[in-house]
């Protein structure tokens, strides 16, 4: 709790800002009209500005300045209807030994600090490696998309069409504010930044609420940096995950089997993947699961991730699972977390034990 309030309240600065990312913009983006020609905008950019406490000719200029996208109003909406989902798909985008190589060479880069950050949280490197794989691979994709435009889009003008127009908006709105207090407390310039289209910041693609909150100093300098730090970027991470109560040696999840005669899958899967039975009420309901699994104290989920037309693969995740959906609210997002981390993990273990033979075949010939 400490480390909490620590990170929301006594900010570090950003790394020197000669240090961030600085890119033209793709050639690809299209922007729309400039948010200082709308009056309504400049309306609320006052009202934000009293919402924070900042000074009003600062917010204006910054959210002035902003223009709207009209392809992050389009990548925000979900999926058209009838795009059926596939775990073999997703998973193949991710645990891919182009990633894997990158996430081994991070690895053994930053083992003392990996090290560091599990003995500190209990969260293993394979999930935070995992995490960083999937979400930026490695710091190579963090996004082109200034975050300004991205929030001022999606705060102003996100798309009626969604489902839950009127509950995002107002999320993006929150983000916005929360970007607006970042950049004014740290001494960034608020136009700078580049993220995500949803405004994601960083290797580990935190929303500006999350850094705010969950991003911590791990380096010792006195200010964070999500960008340039791998010490900060790793200990954020864990911190993040450790937030959402994850708790050391406890597995993710186990696998299962069906008992045709009583399996009752609407029930178990009702909850979506919030754990809620026991591994006893799972089998009353046909889903058994060997040791240890069968011998978990926690409650379980049944997770289910469907393969297009072909059989869906189930799991049983624990509160660990759990955990990373927070990062994330997908199951498939964290299947594709574990198993490019367990991917990554054995890897390095393949590299040191060559390492050590060869080492040793030296010392032999000498």
């Amino acid at each position: 709790m400490a480390a909490l309030l620590l990170a929301a309240c006594a900010m570090p600065a950003f790394a020197d800002n000669k240090k961030l990312p600085k890119k033209t913009l793709p050639a690809h983006e299209v922007t729309g009209p400039l948010y200082a020609t709308r009056a309504d905008v400049m309306q609320q950019a006052d009202a934000m500005a009293d919402e924070l406490g900042l000074e009003r000719d600062w917010v204006r200029h910054a959210l002035g300045a902003a223009h709207y996208l009209p392809g992050v109003a389009k990548a925000i909406l979900p999926p058209a209807a009838g795009v059926a989902k596939n775990w073999t798909a997703y998973r193949s985008r991710f645990v891919e030994p182009q990633r894997i190589q990158s996430g081994t060479r991070f690895w053994l880069a930053n083992r003392d600090t990996l090290q560091r950050a599990e003995d500190q949280t209990g969260v293993p490197a394979s999930i935070i490696v995992g995490i960083l794989g999937v979400e930026s691979q490695y710091g190579q994709n963090t996004g082109d998309y200034r975050v300004i435009d991205a929030l001022s889009t999606l705060s102003f003008d996100f798309p009626a069409a969604h489902p839950r127009a009127q509950a995002r908006a107002a999320f993006f709105r929150s983000e916005l504010l929360a970007y607006l207090t970042l950049t004014s407390r740290t001494h960034t310039d608020p136009l700078a930044l580049r993220g995500s289209y949803a405004g994601a910041l960083g290797w580990p693609q935190f929303m500006p609420s999350s850094w705010a909150q969950y991003a911590i100093d791990f380096d010792g300098d006195a200010r964070i940096d999500l960008f340039n730090s791998q010490a900060d970027i790793i200990g954020s991470v864990a911190h993040y995950i450790q937030a959402f109560h994850w708790q050391r040696g406890m597995a993710t999840h186990y696998p299962v089997h069906f008992n045709p005669a009583r399996l009752d899958k609407a029930t178990l899967l009702a909850p979506d993947i919030r754990p809620t039975f026991t591994a006893a009420e799972m089998a009353a309901h046909g889903v058994l699961l060997n040791a240890p699994g069968n011998q978990h104290r926690g409650p379980l989920a049944l997770v289910e991730l469907q393969n297009g037309a072909h059989t869906p693969h189930y799991v049983a995740g624990t509160e660990n699972f759990y955990a990373i959906t927070r990062y994330n609210w997908s199951s498939y997002y964290t299947m594709a977390v574990i198993e490019l981390g367990d991917a990554v993990a054995a890897a390095v273990a393949a590299q040191l034990v060559t390492q050590v033979v060869a080492s040793a075949l030296v010392s032999v010939t000498k």
